[in-house]
């Protein structure tokens, strides 16, 4: 499955790599060209429209100018002087003016002042051009002149006598070669601009295209690595966007496919120490059933009595053995809040007394001595019996084990405050390092002592889990070579309540 997901990673690494790259800057150069060619057509033909009504603006002042002094020298009747004034202003202005008469007025002008007749003008549009003077209307007419080789822009204006009427018009006909020229200049440098533009754009679109490609393209090689089992690769990606947010995705959810690969080994290792955790938490009573049957088969006892006695010890260790099976196999569902005891009234004096036989047999091949000391006869809390027994002879195993041959472990149950009874169990035993002390009640810890050659490490993780499910605290004190405590703490079933359930 590996060599498929590599061969398919090379197939497909620069395929991919180029495709994206690719369809990208296409996309981005295409949007900037489409862009690009509006925006010019947009504004050259404004530029454009912009140019000839500044200078139709322009012709309209300049023909505004050479009416009033027309209408002056019609005023004045000073023919020679009004044609002189036409010649000398299209020489210098580098114009063409036309004077026409009105022969619709009544008085129409001079002819003495006119330069071409009404009736010689053949063209349509510059006829409707003279038409709309006579009428008093400011009109222009922009059209490419074959004989002048070049674009005209005219403008006719009425011209008024002395009574008011219209007598005549003037055409002014201007080049505008000038501003074509200026136009189509224009224009160049706009589309050099564009073109400019274009070549800037394509390379910042290149950019952003590999900018895009690249962090997708090591978020597909980061997929194929986990696709593989490699749980620590990371993209390496850090952006505040869309791309960003799925590259910590990706990292998110390699982090939690590395942990749940964690939690799977440990649960394999579980699996694994299984069968020595039983071991471990059924020695103890497997031991106290030994010397029991061996001092039967040994015929070290032989009243009935006695006999019975035994009988019913070892039939109440293997119910123990039972329970301790199914502790192991619930351990787990122990550690879920969720999960709660059967819970009664539990005197505590009749547990410790119950485990004190069975310690005493444990103890026996060392020649550990027990020592109880309690202030009365009944502490009672609500609890199950054979958990509490089994936290209980955890301790006490472990307290044998590690004390020395003769050596003692002391018991202590009193009222540690109002409301509340503590449990004290003591040894005499090599104790147990600062180092390792905050570890102990974790599940599989086993110290690298001889002593503990055999453990599985979970009979303190039991311990606890079982402590804490009747609310109780414990806590463990412990100084190498002078032995080690562990105090349990636990509520008392208030008094009047305890009178009730006692009647």
């Amino acid at each position: 499955m590996a060599k498929f997901i590599r061969l398919f990673a090379e197939r497909g690494q620069e395929r991919n790599r180029s495709r994206l790259l690719l369809k990208t800057y296409l996309c981005f150069a295409f949007m900037v060209i489409l862009v690009a060619a509006i925006i010019g057509s947009i504004f050259l033909e404004m530029y454009q429209d912009t140019t000839r009504r500044q200078y139709r603006t322009q012709l309209s002042n300049q023909a505004e100018r050479v009416k009033a002094r027309f209408q002056e020298f019609i005023r004045n009747e000073d023919y020679q002087g009004c044609l002189s004034y036409l010649e000398i202003l299209q020489e210098i202005e580098q114009v063409e003016i036309w004077s026409l008469a009105n022969p619709y007025s009544d008085t129409p002008m001079n002819q003495a002042m006119t330069t071409i007749d009404f009736f010689d003008v053949k063209q349509e549009d510059y006829t409707n051009l003279i038409y709309s003077a006579f009428l008093e209307k400011e009109r222009f007419l922009t059209s490419y002149s074959e004989i002048h080789g070049c674009t005209i822009m005219s403008v006719g204006v009425p011209i008024l006598g002395r009574n008011g009427e219209v007598c005549g018009a003037l055409l002014i006909n201007s080049s505008m070669e000038a501003q074509d020229l200026v136009i189509r200049g224009s224009k160049y440098m706009i589309l050099y601009s564009i073109f400019a533009a274009l070549g800037i754009s394509f390379l910042v679109a290149f950019v952003f295209a590999r900018q895009l490609s690249k962090p997708v393209q090591e978020m597909r090689d980061t997929a194929l690595l986990l696709a593989e089992g490699n749980y620590a690769g990371k993209t390496g990606i850090r952006r505040k966007d869309e791309i960003g947010d799925l590259a910590h995705t990706l990292d998110f959810l390699a982090d939690k496919l590395s942990e749940n690969e964690k939690v799977r080994k440990n649960l394999e290792q579980m699996r694994l120490d299984f069968f020595a955790n039983v071991s471990h938490e059924l020695r103890t009573p497997i031991t106290v059933i030994r010397a029991y049957t061996e001092t039967l088969v040994d015929g070290v006892v032989t009243q009935e009595e006695k006999v019975r006695q035994y009988y019913d010890r070892m039939l109440l260790e293997c119910k123990s053995m039972e329970r301790l099976v199914g502790d192991l196999l619930l351990l787990s569902k122990m550690q879920n809040p969720d999960f709660a005891v059967d819970k009664e009234p539990v005197n505590l004096v009749q547990i410790f007394n119950d485990i004190i036989r069975s310690a005493g047999t444990i103890g026996k091949e060392k020649k550990i001595h027990i020592v109880v000391t309690h202030e009365q006869e009944l502490y009672i809390i609500q609890g199950d019996y054979d958990r509490l027994r089994q936290m209980f002879l955890v301790i006490f195993d472990n307290a044998v084990k590690f004390s020395p041959e003769g050596g003692n472990v002391y018991v202590s149950i009193c009222e540690c405050m109002p409301g509340r009874v503590g449990v004290s169990i003591r040894d005499e035993g090599i104790g147990i390092s600062k180092e390792e002390l905050p570890s102990i009640f974790e599940k599989f810890y086993k110290s690298k002592l001889r002593q503990n050659a055999k453990g599985s490490g979970l009979g303190l993780a039991i311990a606890r889990q079982i402590a804490l499910k009747h609310g109780g605290d414990i806590e463990v004190e412990s100084e190498l070579g002078r032995g080690t405590e562990f105090r349990f703490s636990f509520d008392l079933i208030p008094k009047k309540e305890l009178e009730q359930l006692l009647g």
